[in-house]
């Protein structure tokens, strides 16, 4: 028997036992090593999707791990192998996926949401979800390879281009993934982040960082940009105060994409996007071609993973380090340690 963390009930996590089966045909099982607790996470935890979780429910997407079984008809992976997982399963016959936009499918399954996720020391998906990673790449880095591909494809889905100038609302671990990947890109990066925590992790990654509370940020865009406004947005802050940030630094025919999950409906300037002939672009999940770059903008650096984990923890203190991230504070992403040798060391 195996440990998972679950989701009973708003703000309640427990560590349960969690039975370990042989993997089906076309399945494989893994041991997940560690697993990172994202925003959507928070926001199952608060409650906020509570008419889509069936409790308990186990937690968890961004991970990487080993395969230790795998099932009948699996072909090209075997016990060992560093994998992470693309956690989307869908129904190939919806109006979705039949256009090729299967990352979005209408009955979509998001492994780790809909289904149970990774947050447990055994863990059995579809093989098809696998991503390989290379065994250079030390596993808990290699966690951040979901996030970077949700980057990867926000970047793709707003069309930066080299020497665009781009500003990031929000400078948590996707706001801060997204700066880096545009910025690997070629475009000129401006972060707008309120936690100074936050802001100087940032600054230290080379990345400019504006302070919304204590700067007029549109008015340091105008001056950034000689009065012409940013070419790209990217809103990830989830915050109203975010969206209006985002509009008001664009330039005419902007382009605004909008990341962060927002609960509820904001307003919108409207008549902005009407003058300016701005965009609004939605961007959500991946494809495998994001992770895959992913996987390569984390192997070679170009993502310095190891810097934007805050911390560690065991299975057991999981439920703990939901709290810590809920109250804020000097932490950016906290990691999940799934392997056997963490929760022996815990007891």
């Amino acid at each position: 028997m195996t440990l998972a963390v679950r989701y009973t009930a708003a703000r309640t996590l427990d560590t349960a036992p969690a039975p370990s089966t042989p993997p089906g045909p076309g399945e494989v099982e893994l041991a997940p090593a560690f697993v990172g607790i994202c925003g959507t996470d928070l926001h199952i935890f608060h409650g906020d999707m509570d008419a889509r979780v069936t409790t308990p429910a186990v937690l968890g997407h961004e991970m990487s791990g080993r395969i230790v079984r795998v099932g009948d008809g699996v072909e090209g992976w075997a016990p060992g192998d560093a994998v992470t997982v693309m956690p989307l399963r869908w129904d190939d016959t919806c109006p979705a996926c039949r256009a090729g936009h299967q990352h979005i499918c209408q009955h979509l399954d998001f492994i780790g949401i809909d289904s149970p996720g990774a947050m447990q020391q055994r863990w059995t998906v579809p093989a098809a979800t696998l991503i390989r990673l290379p065994e250079s790449l030390p596993l808990d880095r290699a966690a951040l390879v979901e996030p970077t591909a949700v980057a990867v494809h926000d970047v793709g889905r707003a069309q930066v281009a080299a020497g665009e100038k781009v500003v990031v609302v929000g400078g948590g671990p996707v706001g801060v993934l997204i700066a880096l990947v545009a910025r690997a890109a070629g475009a000129d990066v401006r972060v707008v982040e309120l936690s100074a925590h936050r802001r100087l992790l940032a600054e230290e990654l080379g990345l400019t960082v504006w302070d919304p509370a204590a700067e007029d940020v549109a008015e340091l865009v105008r001056q950034w940009t000689g009065d012409a406004g940013a070419d790209v947005a990217f809103e990830v802050s989830g915050a109203a105060g975010g969206v209006d940030t985002a509009v008001d630094v664009l330039g005419v025919r902007g382009r605004l994409c909008l990341v962060a999950i927002h609960p509820r409906p904001r307003e919108v300037n409207l008549h902005r996007f009407f003058w300016r002939e701005l965009t609004l672009v939605g961007a959500r999940l991946y494809d495998r071609s994001d992770f895959e770059k992913a996987v390569a903008l984390v192997a070679d650096g170009t993502i310095p993973a190891e810097r934007l984990i805050s911390k560690v923890v065991p299975l057991a203190q999981a439920p703990a380090a939901f709290e810590a991230l809920e109250g804020g504070g000097d932490v950016m992403k906290i990691l999940v340690d799934c392997t056997d040798e963490a929760q022996e060391a815990a007891v």
